[in-house]
């Protein structure tokens, strides 16, 4: 299995909010990568980093990447061979997953080594 990312446009962050806050209106403006996530002891936003408001707990920095998809539920493996380069090259990651793909987040100063980690993983870095 070939695994083919590309780099998704902007700088992006994840905004941690508790679990019972409303729903970041601020958040949906974000024209690219948003995803929300609920659960009984939090609420995670990843999008565009200049949407979160000052004094929301965030990570911010990040450049993200998409698989090419869609990806067919019964594959499996893409994540670990992502994850697994980049855990190798001491590269943290933050991974979301929709119906279709996966995105994966990189602090943006791993980008580049994130790059090369990937690639000599076999995994195809398209610009």
């Amino acid at each position: 299995m070939t695994v083919v990312v590309r780099p998704v446009p902007g700088h992006f962050a994840v905004a941690r909010l508790s679990h019972d806050s409303e729903w970041p209106q601020w958040a949906l403006d974000s024209g690219g990568l948003l995803s929300i996530s609920r659960t009984s002891t939090e609420t995670s936003v990843v999008c565009e980093e200049r949407l979160v408001p000052d004094g929301i707990t965030r990570e911010s920095g990040l450049a993200a990447y998409v698989v090419d998809g869609p990806i067919d539920f019964a594959v499996t493996g893409v994540l670990a061979a992502l994850s697994v380069p980049l855990a190798r090259a001491r590269i943290s990651i933050f991974a979301v997953s929709t119906f279709d793909t996966d995105y994966v987040l990189v602090r943006a100063t791993d980008a580049f080594a994130a790059t090369d980690a990937w690639r000599a993983a076999g995994v195809v870095v398209e610009a």
